[in-house]
């Protein structure tokens, strides 16, 4: 059963479309990567799911008993937002806000799975350190494991790997798979093709030409090696 569907969507901003007529589907389980060249709607996607952003027509419809605030969220940081002055574990356990209702407090539970998490993503010792004091890969995880606190259904991660060295970036999307493994449905926006052929089961693909569908059928149509090749285009022009 999909969890999440997009239908006959248009999307934009200051009466601006810029994706029009886009359907897909999501299932339990599935990795779906999102790619697409720069200004092409990814992040406007993602921020539709979550219910941040209205579409100007068609639908966006959650089943397999999914609702939009059980949806992990990984945003692309801002420099402020990497300078935040809070505790790493202060930063994990604030991804349950959204369920605490009127509550004041955080109960024993979701302190446990805070910390369950941080031991997931390997920051347990980080705890008590101060969050701008961490390296980008450290505030990755950080963010990861709070993402995990809002939900144990699907995670959506904008640009999770950004700006990190290559052997960072590298366990960044051992890590995802890992959860992915246990169950979790990801959706990920990256520029990374040859990450996408590597992980993900489906590739959604934006932009003048839509692409949805598997991963191995993204590699047999060619687009992969379409795409990579506008985007040293434009790195060159």
């Amino acid at each position: 059963m999909a969890q999440l569907v997009c239908d006959d969507l248009a999307l934009g901003y200051e009466g601006r479309e810029i994706i029009s007529s886009l359907s897909f589907s999501v299932d339990e389980g599935d990795y779906l990567c999102i790619v697409g060249e720069n200004g092409s709607g990814k992040s406007t996607l993602m921020k539709t799911v979550l219910g941040l952003h209205s579409p100007m027509r068609g639908k966006v419809s959650y089943g397999d008993g999914l609702t939009p605030n059980e949806i992990g969220y990984l945003p692309q940081q801002t420099l402020v937002q990497r300078d935040f002055p809070a505790s790493v574990r202060e930063i994990v356990i604030s991804g349950f806000q959204g369920r605490c209702g009127v509550r004041p407090f955080y109960n024993a539970a979701e302190k446990a799975a805070a910390l369950e998490n941080m031991k997931k993503m390997g920051i347990e010792a980080l705890q008590r350190r101060c969050y701008r004091e961490l390296s980008g890969g450290q505030q990755q995880r950080v963010l990861l494991a709070r993402a995990l606190c809002a939900t144990k259904k699907m995670l959506l991660l904008d640009e999770p790997v950004s700006g990190l060295d290559p052997l960072v970036t590298a366990d960044m999307y051992e890590l995802i798979s890992s959860l992915n493994k246990e169950g979790i449905t990801i959706i990920m926006i990256s520029h990374d093709i040859g990450a996408a052929l590597k992980y993900a089961t489906h590739v959604l693909h934006i932009g003048d030409e839509v692409f949805f569908g598997k991963a191995e059928e993204f590699a047999k149509s060619g687009y992969d090696r379409i795409f990579a090749g506008r985007k040293g285009e434009r790195a060159h022009g």
